[in-house]
């Protein structure tokens, strides 16, 4: 997995994980890498900071390790998030608990049904390991997390 910094045409920045740099490049020219602020899909890569080796482990300038954690929602990482932000992810959150259908740990095993054909093609939600995702990309089928923040009336 590849990590970049993001930026759109209305120079809002961003995160991104990619299987490696041709993972993105390909996603980019099929607009299928979008801000999560406007909706652009005129997305490309930002200056980063740079990697320094410390011990075993590679960090980044501010010190975080090179690794993909496992999602948690955002306040539980301890991380403050803007109401704006986190009005936007409820009614993300409510979206997909309204259109989509709940399949809980069982959702790699789910989408690759689906996938193949084997159940109906539909909008699912679950859980799955960081492992699972990523063989999930690696067969060709196109997974997303999202920070899962409280509903808007709990």
């Amino acid at each position: 997995m590849i990590h970049y910094q993001l930026r759109c045409s209305a120079d809002h920045h961003f995160d991104g994980w990619f299987r490696d740099s041709a993972a993105f490049d390909v996603q980019a020219e099929r607009g299928l890498v979008s801000c999560p602020i406007c909706g652009d899909t005129a997305v490309n890569r930002a200056l980063m900071a740079p990697r320094i080796k410390k011990g075993a482990a590679v960090v980044d300038a501010s010190g975080a390790p090179d690794a993909m954690p496992a999602p948690v929602a955002p306040e539980k990482a301890g991380v403050a998030v803007p109401d704006h932000v986190r009005g936007m992810l409820q009614k993300l959150r409510a979206e997909v608990e309204r259109n989509c259908d709940y399949v809980g740990p069982g959702f790699a095993d789910e989408a690759r049904r689906i996938h193949r054909g084997e159940s109906d093609k539909r909008g699912i939600y679950g859980e799955s390991t960081p492992e699972q995702a990523e063989a999930l990309a690696d067969e060709g089928i196109e997974v997303s997390r999202i920070p899962w923040v409280p509903r808007a009336d709990g």
